[in-house]
């Protein structure tokens, strides 16, 4: 098989090579916990990559979505004892609608406007939640969120093991990844991109700029509610910092060490966001100086990200071998 073949290989079936790296994923990592949460956060940046790299909207907001559905669905199963199975499509709902919401509003705006307006609409529903203590637990979060065994039929699955914890994660993974696919091969997802490259060409071709940008936003928060959603299943409580805007800020930094507007990009730029965390909190307190070098070095040498360069230059090299000489 050819490099271009290769390339157009997995193109064409890039959730079965994404899934399929998945399934290993866990062999490669030092320990499992850090396997979940490179899960975890890569499907938190793959829904923030749908507005971000996708449609070109840059929000500063989206911990909002992410905390969001991890309180609505730890808020149903500790104080109204909701099943894992409803407290999950719950805990959607609400990032989805909370994003219907914000998007509204944001979606008025245009560049850094937006950004700004998504910044401060993501703090009101920080210090909203932060002040609910009652139902929240306020600064100490929401504590008690504990699903240890998930019973289905003909075998059960104990959430206190790691490696089964990964994989019961690993499924909604796989279900939003295809989903995703599906909605950037659909007319959509080509309308979304024409928004990103020239908006005012999509207006002139008759398209509802205004409306693919909310509903893109909306797509956007059900994607990273699901991931708080299974986060606070991960750790068993939902920290307030999940809201706050040094969260959003982290979204930001995986697509873009990963490579936006590309399908893999996220999870690359997660597993590198999340190693280099754990590796220099071990050397030095100030992680955050060490890691934000690392991030300009990528933007700068890197500019496609990780996983857009090495496509960048695998298909230079396919068009290389292809040429005639």
């Amino acid at each position: 098989m050819t490099l271009q073949s290769l390339l157009a290989f997995t193109t064409r079936h890039r959730v079965a090579a994404v899934l399929a790296f998945l399934l290993v994923f866990p062999l490669l990592m030092p320990y499992q916990a850090l396997a979940v949460n490179v899960l975890i956060f890569g499907l938190y940046a793959v829904g923030f990559n749908l507005l971000f790299g996708y449609t070109g909207l840059l929000s500063f907001g989206h911990a909002a979505f992410l905390g969001m559905g991890g309180y609505v669905a730890g808020m149903v199963i500790v104080h109204a004892g909701w099943p894992w199975w409803a407290a999950i499509p719950a805990g959607v709902a609400a990032s989805a609608l909370a994003g219907l919401v914000i998007g509204a509003l944001a979606t008025r705006t245009k560049g850094i406007y937006f950004s700004m307006v998504t910044l401060a609409l993501g703090q009101i529903v920080y210090y909203a939640f932060y002040k609910a203590e009652r139902w929240t637990g306020g600064e100490n979060g929401l504590r008690g969120v504990r699903v240890e065994a998930i019973e289905l039929p003909g075998f059960k699955i104990d959430l206190l093991d790691p490696v089964a914890k990964y994989y019961f994660i690993w499924v909604f993974v796989a279900a939003a990844l295809w989903f995703v696919s599906r909605v950037l091969a659909s007319p959509f997802g080509a309308v979304i991109e024409t928004v990103r490259e020239n908006e005012q060409r999509a207006s002139a071709c008759g398209y509802d700029v205004a409306r693919t940008k909310l509903l893109a936003f909306v797509l956007s928060a059900a994607l990273c509610g699901l991931a708080g959603t299974l986060r606070a299943l991960h750790l068993s409580i939902v920290p307030i910092d999940s809201l706050h805007y040094l969260q959003s800020g982290q979204a930001v930094m995986m697509c873009l060490l990963g490579g936006m507007g590309t399908f893999f990009g996220p999870f690359v730029g997660a597993i590198v966001f999340l190693t280099l965390e754990d590796v220099v909190t071990h050397l030095t307190p100030y992680w955050m100086a060490s890691v934000g070098v690392v991030f300009m070095v990528f933007v700068l040498f890197f500019p496609r990200g990780l996983w857009g360069s090495t496509l960048d230059w695998l298909a230079r090299a396919a068009a290389r071998r292809g040429s005639p000489r």
